[in-house]
Order: structure tokens, then C-alpha cells, then sequence
């Protein structure tokens, strides 16, 4: 890996999406006769979508019409004796299509709200998942500020928003059972996933808390809440609702840096999202069946799930051919994305059946608010694309270190002039050197605190591959987090 083709400063963002080129899939031009420019080896870039092979048919090369035996219904109900039978057997079926309707047309009404927005409890109002948690009641009810938590910092401290004084506080430990964080983990979108929870010291400088009930008869977690000046323990909640951000092999630091080949278990989250067989882009696994990957990289014709299939766990592409993969379901790209320049650059993917998990396929974990890192942290990126500027695409999977560029520096003049926003974050190296290429769209820019791996990226654009002042751009996953939980609590 050495990301796209890019356009120079000021002209925006510019994108390619380079599909994996196996060495022996395209061939030489034939030499031109007099006259022509000299004959050479044609270097094949391919084009920014991928071309749809053409549906042929098989086995046979002309169409066979087949035609359909008459029915004998006409005969048989032509006989006086019978006529009254066939006219029941006709009412019995349009009764019975017309109670099909009526069920269909009854599901319909029940499920009230179209795409992902989610129904205020009996109102049958429906309200964006974006605005759900905000603060503002948007429900008639007020059911969208209700049951509203999140993770804090690097220790997963679960924190409860309160509605009454707009603010959000740490769960005391006591009287807490693992059945709370089971419901609390279904609130944040991973569904019947829960890892573990323990009790902690806060470190989030809380002066006051959301303390359980212990006599309450509710068994609603939320209705047992109250808040408190005091947590008797002095311990927190701490909630893992899946086991993220681990890998099998602990050699990886002192062997990429610089770039180089990865070794199964090394990027365990790594996935290859795949279009007719081509690789396309990265992404990264969070959830047994749900992936990020960047918005660009599923802009039409390319938005349907349909087209797409994941493969985790594999490092060659050319094993990929093999089979192994997993269907997408389901594609949501963020609503405010911008094709021009590359703004909330994220999408996510749910696959049609989930993931196994084992040493090389594992999720990396989300990035919580209060996630404090370095104006140059070290991350690593990886992915199958290419090793040089208008290069092919990978076949191994590579891997390599970069640092976070602060914004003030890679918004200067000399850089990218202002084109970075806060849903943008830059990694890389201003001398050049390291960075992503074409085909690495999508994939994972992550970085290790508290011994756990965490999603601080996906690889969204840049100007050329690895120049000076024209490092990488990844769509700034912290600013994201709030949104990919409430897709995955609207979509699960």
C-alpha cells in the first residue's frame, strides 16, 4: 500500500475505485502498423466503477420456448355437474387472496415507518434515528431521550443520559446484575451480544451518578435509575458487549512499520468487500454482522447490497476466488455525505448471516467518546491496495504505520488548504514516504490504548500516493460512533 489517484490541492477530492487486477487477466495491444505510436505495453488502470460482465446464456446458445399445456379447468367445468363446484372453488379463492391483502395491507399499517426511522412507542410517530438521544424530545412521549446510553472513554464506562437534567452520568456498581448489561447492550445497537461488566473507579471526574433501586419492582434497568450524589462502592460500571479490539499475534509493531506483508490474526477485523469476484474496497468488522467502510465506496450504481460480498479472514486475494465469502444484506450510507468533497465519508454493511469469530476473524472496537488521543498518535492502516501511484492492486494483504497529523497542519496552505473538516482526520507522514493507495478505500486506520485496538478511521482520500505534504484523509470515526449505534439499533 503506498490512497487513489487524487486530484491536486484545491481541486477537491478525487476518487478511483480500483478493483484487485489479477497479473494475467489483460493482455498486451497488438503492435500498430506505420505511422501509429510505437507499440508498447499498455499499463491497464481500471475504470472508476466496475464493468458488469454481461448476462449470457448457458448451455445453450439459443433460447428454448417452451410452452405451457393448457389447462384442463375450462374442460372440466363445462360439464352442468360441475359448474357449481368450479363457481366455489372461484369464490373460495378470491376470499382467500382477499385475506391475504388484508394481512398484507395490516402489516403495513402496523409498521408504519419506511427505511430506518424508528416509531415513538403507541404514537405512531416516527423520528429519525439521528435524532434520537439528542436531548430533544422528538416523541410525543418522549420515548426517543428514554433509554439513551453510551460507553465513555477507554475503560467502557456505560453512562446513562438524563432527560431531566440534559446531561450524562456514570452507573454506580452497586446492586448491578449482568442482566442490565445485557438490556443496556441491546440499547446500544449490538443486540443479544454481551461480553462481560465489571465495576471500576470513574475517571471521568462525575460528581454525580445513576444508582439502581434495589427495591424498585420494575424490572426495566431504566425505571430502576435514579440519581445520587454518592456510589457507596465508589465504582462504576464498566460494559464490554463484545470482546473487540484483541488480536492473536503481539509481534506486529516491531514488523510493519515502514510496510510489509501482514500474517493471518495480525489485522483480525480486516475485510475485503468484493464486486463480481473483484476486490473494491476494505472495511472493518465492529459486530458479527456489521461493517464500516466509507460512503464513496458505495455510491451508486454500487449502493445496492445485491452487488456486494465480504471476506473475512483471508489474506491473498487470489484465495478469495475460492469462495468463503459473506453476502451483504443491507447498505446504509450516511445522509449527509458528499460526493464532492468526500464530507461524512462512512457508510455501514450488514451481512445476511453473521460472522464466526475465531483467530483471524475478530471485531475492532468503536472509538468512545472521551477517547483521548496524542495530536500525533501512531495507527496503522491496512489493506490489498496498491504498493505504488497508479499501481495494481495488491494480492497480500499489507499493513503500516502512520501518525495522526493534526488538523491546523494538515489544513495549512501547504497541505490541503482547508479541505479537511472535523468529520475528516489526516495520518500519514508530510515527507511522504507511507501511506494508503487505491484499492486501501474503506479499510481500517486504527491505534492501540489501554492494550485494546480501536477504529480511529476509514481510508477515505488524499492527493496521490505517499507524496510530500499530501498525506492520507480517513473519515474520522469518534465523530461517527453516535451515528453507526443508532443504525445498528434502527437496523437490528
Amino acid at each position: 500500500m503506498a490512497l487513489n489517484s487524487r486530484s491536486p490541492p484545491g481541486a477537491g477530492p478525487y476518487y478511483e475505485n480500483h478493483g484487485y487486477q489479477p497479473e494475467n487477466l489483460y493482455t498486451r495491444q497488438p503492435a500498430g502498423g506505420p505511422g501509429v505510436y510505437p507499440a508498447h505495453a499498455a499499463q491497464y488502470y481500471p475504470s472508476p466503477v466496475p464493468q458488469y460482465a454481461p448476462r449470457v446464456l448457458t448451455n445453450d446458445s439459443t433460447p428454448t420456448v417452451r410452452t405451457r399445456p393448457k389447462s384442463p379447468t375450462g374442460a372440466a367445468c363445462s360439464s352442468k355437474t360441475k359448474k357449481g363446484l368450479c363457481i366455489a372453488l372461484a369464490l373460495g379463492a378470491v376470499l382467500v387472496g382477499g385475506a391475504l391483502a388484508a394481512g398484507l395491507v395490516w402489516k403495513f399499517m402496523a409498521s408504519r415507518c419506511v427505511g430506518s426511522q424508528v416509531e415513538c412507542g403507541s404514537s405512531g410517530m416516527c423520528v429519525s434515528p439521528d435524532l434520537w438521544c439528542d436531548g430533544v424530545s422528538h416523541c410525543p412521549g418522549g420515548e426517543d431521550e428514554t433509554r439513551c446510553v453510551r460507553l465513555y472513554g477507554p475503560n467502557f464506562i456505560l453512562q446513562v443520559y438524563s432527560s431531566q437534567r440534559k446531561s450524562w452520568h456514570p452507573v454506580c456498581w452497586d446492586y448491578w446484575s449482568e442482566s442490565y448489561g445485557r438490556s443496556a447492550c441491546r440499547d446500544l445497537g449490538y443486540g443479544n451480544n454481551f461480553y462481560s461488566s465489571q465495576g471500576i473507579a470513574d475517571d471521568s471526574g462525575a460528581t454525580s451518578f445513576m444508582k439502581l433501586n434495589a427495591s424498585a419492582s420494575s424490572l426495566d434497568i431504566y425505571k430502576k435509575l435514579y440519581h445520587s450524589d454518592s456510589c457507596p462502592s465508589k465504582e462504576v460500571v464498566s460494559l464490554r458487549c463484545i470482546a473487540c479490539g484483541t488480536t492473536s499475534n503481539s509481534s506486529r509493531q516491531s514488523r510493519i512499520v515502514g510496510g510489509s506483508g501482514a500474517a493471518l490474526g495480525d489485522w483480525p477485523w480486516q475485510v475485503s468487500l468484493h464486486v463480481q469476484n473483484l476486490h473494491v474496497c476494505g472495511g472493518s468488522v465492529i459486530t458479527p454482522e456489521w461493517i464500516v467502510t466509507a460512503a464513496h465506496c458505495v455510491e451508486q450504481p454500487l449502493n445496492s447490497a445485491r452487488h456486494w460480498t465480504a471476506y473475512a479472514g483471508i489474506l491473498r486475494q487470489s484465495f478469495m476466488s475460492y469462495g468463503g465469502g459473506n453476502r451483504v444484506g443491507k447498505v446504509i450510507s450516511h445522509p449527509n455525505y458528499d460526493s464532492k468533497t468526500k464530507n461524512n465519508d462512512i457508510a455501514l454493511m450488514k451481512l445476511q448471516t453473521p460472522l464466526t469469530f475465531d483467530n483471524n476473524v475478530r471485531p475492532v472496537c468503536l472509538p468512545n467518546p472521551g477517547l483521548m488521543l496524542a495530536p500525533e498518535q501512531p495507527c496503522w492502516i491496512s489493506g490489498w491496495g496498491a504498493t505504488e501511484e497508479k499501481g495494481k492492486t495488491s494480492d497480500t494483504l499489507n499493513a503500516a504505520q502512520v501518525r495522526l497529523i493534526e488538523p491546523s497542519k494538515c489544513n495549512s496552505k501547504y497541505v490541503y488548504n482547508n479541505l479537511v473538516t472535523p468529520a475528516m482526520v489526516c495520518a500519514g507522514y508530510l515527507q511522504g514516504t507511507v501511506d494508503s493507495c487505491q484499492g486501501d478505500s474503506g479499510g481500517p486506520l486504527v491505534t492501540r490504548k489501554n492494550s485494546i485496538w480501536w477504529l480511529v478511521g476509514d481510508t477515505s482520500w488524499g492527493s496521490g500516493c505517499a507524496k510530500p505534504n499530501r498525506p492520507g484523509v480517513y473519515g474520522n470515526v469518534t465523530v461517527f460512533a453516535d451515528w453507526i449505534y443508532q443504525q445498528m439499533k434502527a437496523n437490528s
